[in-house]
């Protein structure tokens, strides 16, 4: 219990439902929506094991009566607090500093034009298709297709609980072995692909960045033509220059907007980079990407078989199909628990 912090975040709550109870705090209503985003988030990680506490009071109540006619009853509820503790176990598994925000996931095509690209969009297709069936929200925040088929690269952001606590097992490089529908030969073709999972840190305290160490330009957003051409100056690039990372946003038509957008973004990069070199403080960072193309952390073989194996925890499944579908929550679990033992 102490692992979920769940005081500290009932604490937290009953600050965040005071803050909404002021009428004035609809003045702003972006940050009235954050806050009741923040709240019933709040709500999803507590409210599940105060009614978990309810069931055990409701056991105990049952024992102390000593009815034997009341026996049945008594069973039934023993039943519903096992199947009940089985679910909650597995929130103790969320023990990263991180675990419940949201999340970022940047999908970037590795080198192979068009088959790599189409992967790069399988991919993507498949975590939206897993957060929409696990009831989470998904948001585009930039996106550049590629000149045939697929996408060059993809930033979706995913909220909903314990969105990045189970994402991050997605956070590296994944192969792709098929043949090819984009060559007349139909060869056997390996495709790569980068995908980085983010926490998203929205509140700038969380990660503090100084404005010295920042490059900001802004530049005309690139487009295929037509009506909706973005015509004004107003994609933005930050460059974090003592770890030379680099975020570009230029979906929005307002630089304001995209500039908001990039350093969300930045923020989230710098959090990510930090929790993987052990850093106390912005300023012990090393230069480097968050995630690189180093040896992929899962393969997908659709010929001559069909496997998904992940190369950390080994744990594979056969229906290649369902995987790509959005049935990832095995290789989730298997990573959860693989670190949850070297923790």
């Amino acid at each position: 219990m102490s692992r979920l912090s769940l005081e500290q975040k009932a604490d937290e709550l009953v600050q965040v439902d005071h803050e909404l109870s002021v009428p004035e705090v609809w003045n702003n209503p972006a940050r009235a929506q954050d806050l009741s985003k923040k709240a019933a988030g709040l709500r999803s990680l507590i409210e599940p094991w105060q009614q978990l506490a309810l069931q055990v009071q409701d056991i105990q109540e049952l024992l102390a009566l000593g009815d034997d006619s009341l026996q049945q009853e008594f069973e039934i509820q023993i039943s519903a607090f096992e199947n009940e503790l089985v679910l909650r176990k597995k929130d103790l598994l969320f023990n990263g500093q991180y675990d419940d925000h949201d999340a970022i996931v940047r999908i970037t095509a590795g080198v192979g034009g068009t088959d790599a690209q189409d992967w790069a969009e399988m991919l993507e297709r498949m975590y939206i298709r897993w957060a929409e069936k696990a009831g989470m929200t998904v948001s585009t925040a930039e996106r550049s297709t590629g000149d045939e088929a697929g996408i060059k690269t993809s930033v979706i952001e995913v909220s909903g609980t314990y969105s990045y606590g189970k994402l991050r097992s997605e956070h590296g490089v994944h192969r792709l072995v098929r043949l090819s529908p984009f060559n007349s030969d139909n060869l056997r073709q390996t495709s790569f692909a980068l995908v980085e999972v983010l926490p998203r840190i929205d509140a700038p305290e969380e990660v503090h960045i100084d404005d010295k160490d920042l490059k900001i330009d802004v530049y005309r957003a690139g487009g295929h033509g037509g009506q909706s051409v973005n015509t004004t100056d107003s994609a933005v690039r930050i460059t974090h220059l003592p770890t030379n990372t680099v975020v570009a946003i230029q979906n929005e038509r307002s630089q304001l907007q995209n500039k908001d957008t990039a350093m969300r973004l930045l923020r989230s990069k710098l959090a990510q980079l930090q929790l993987e070199q052990h850093a106390e403080n912005l300023s012990d960072l090393q230069a480097g990407e968050s995630a690189n193309w180093g040896s992929q952390i899962r393969n997908y073989v659709l010929h001559p078989y069909t496997l998904v194996k992940d190369t950390r925890t080994k744990h594979e499944d056969k229906d290649a199909k369902s995987v790509l579908d959005g049935k990832i929550d095995g290789f989730i679990t298997a990573y959860l628990e693989q670190h949850f033992e070297e923790a």
